[in-house]
């Protein structure tokens, strides 16, 4: 069955508007195009337990559209100052691409690796970035463990790792000197953040108001103590 295209737009146009984010008319045309693929290759692979694809717009798109506004503000700290170009994002577990790939389409100046060590789901990502023509992605079917690219990342981020010791500890190779870790959690992770304390300094924890979804959502953002 094909996604309502129209139901799925309205939601959303609503949801930027109520997150005041301003994506232009091709880039939502992308993430539609996105969904539509998603909702397809979910019925074969399960990227997702949301089967309903104007949930999928909240619990999938939005959600990870929700980083935009901290995602714009940490490339306009970097202007001006001595930084790599473009800027590099790796999306850790990235499962059906969330929330790098949205990511991805609303800031086509950076370069956005997902990794994930299924070869199902990075087929998925793979066949749907060339058929919408994104060149700044790049998939990796890899473990955490075992990519080591020639160049390090500025963000590192994931919402699928178990603790933010696991991701801090899996992913610290691929941080570059003043990277951070950008980890999407549910509740706020008190003890996650005890556990983990000798290897990072959290720098912000920002709560996310996710539109029709009513489940808690934090971003922390986190820096290397060993890279300071």
């Amino acid at each position: 069955m094909a996604i309502d295209e129209t139901a799925c737009r309205k939601l959303l146009r609503d949801g930027l508007d109520e997150l005041n984010i301003d994506v232009n008319e091709n880039q939502q045309n992308l993430l539609i195009e996105y969904l539509e693929a998603f909702h397809k290759w979910n019925k074969a692979i399960n990227l997702s337990a949301i089967r309903d694809p104007k949930e999928m717009v909240s619990r999938h798109l939005l959600d990870s559209l929700v980083l935009c506004p901290y995602l714009q503000d940490y490339i306009n700290n970097k202007k001006g100052k001595a930084a790599t170009y473009p800027l590099r994002l790796i999306d850790v577990g990235t499962g059906g691409g969330l929330p790098g790939f949205p990511l991805a389409i609303c800031f086509p100046d950076i370069q956005v690796t997902l990794l994930d060590s299924n070869g199902k789901k990075t087929r998925f990502l793979f066949q749907t970035a060339l058929k919408l023509k994104l060149s700044n992605i790049q998939v990796e079917n890899k473990r955490v463990e075992g990519f080591h690219p020639e160049e390090k990342f500025d963000i590192v981020t994931s919402r699928a790792f178990a603790s933010l010791s696991d991701m801090v500890i899996g992913a610290e190779h691929l941080l570059g000197c003043d990277g951070q870790y950008w980890a999407m959690k549910g509740q706020y992770p008190e003890l996650e953040l005890k556990q983990c304390s000798s290897r990072v300094e959290m720098i912000a924890a920002h709560k996310l108001q996710v539109p029709k979804c009513n489940e808690e959502r934090y971003l922390m953002v986190l820096s290397s103590v060993a890279k300071q």
